[in-house]
């Protein structure tokens, strides 16, 4: 997959989006997932998706378990409801104040094959944590969520306070500096986008840049932290694509 590219200070240079990335991009920014297909062929218009290569796309994503076609109705499928919620999750993170407890977790399975590593990092990697050895992950003790059960079997979950400086950990666990300068050149771009079709990519890719976002508690995040204002620029947007989706 093709990375945003950060060509000079504030300056990006983003993939344009297929019909695909523009259907589930519009989908996934409104509640609920879901367009009638009229609806649908007005709001690619302007991305330059013509009506035949929508029809088109749309046969594609159903077949492939994209969507869930009801009549002439196209919505989000089971899998991308769960992309959605996470994505939520991205925008409008749960969290409390921070009293100095971080989670961790051990993991404990042993005879597991690549994929079943593979899955396994991703879901600590979703859950916000970061590895700070093979098998130790960890993370401030702020988000307002439950542990999975599908964890319970594979990992032994503790609180714990580390005896280094919670500055530096955080620093060692993850790519601070280079986030926050990522997040500021995506609102610099912003900033400049005017057209439908700029504004619409550079909005994919905060979302993109905001999954990625460890959610730590203000005590530990570098000065001019970019998240609360992509955040903020991303709801606009959102309420901004509901509100014409829905005209």
């Amino acid at each position: 997959m093709r990375r945003n590219v950060i060509s000079g200070p504030g300056e990006l240079e983003l993939p344009p989006l297929s019909a695909r990335s523009v259907v589930l991009s519009l989908l996934l920014g409104i509640h609920p997932p879901e367009l009638p297909v009229k609806d649908l062929v007005r709001l690619v218009e302007p991305f330059g998706v013509g009506g035949s290569t929508l029809r088109a796309a749309l046969s594609r994503m159903v077949t492939a378990g994209d969507l869930r076609r009801t009549g002439s109705v196209y919505g989000l499928s089971e899998r991308l409801l769960e992309r959605q919620r996470r994505q939520d999750d991205a925008v409008h993170p749960a969290t409390r104040p921070w009293d100095g407890d971080w989670e961790m977790a051990v993991i404990t399975a042993t005879g597991r094959g690549p994929a079943e590593r593979a899955e396994l990092r991703t879901g600590l990697t979703r859950l916000r944590l970061a590895e700070l050895r093979e098998g130790v992950w960890l993370r401030p003790a702020t988000l307002i969520r439950s542990w999975p059960a599908e964890l319970d079997g594979v990992t032994r979950y503790f609180t714990a306070r580390p005896d280094s400086p919670a500055e530096e950990l955080a620093a060692t666990l993850w790519p601070l500096g280079e986030w926050a300068a990522g997040g500021r050149a995506l609102l610099a771009h912003l900033a400049r986008a005017d057209r439908p079709g700029d504004r619409f990519t550079a909005f994919a890719a905060v979302v993109r840049h905001l999954l990625a976002d460890p959610v730590l508690p203000p005590e530990l995040l570098p000065a001019d932290w970019p998240g609360a204002a992509l955040r903020a620029a991303y709801a606009d947007f959102q309420r901004e694509v509901t509100v014409h989706a829905h005209a």
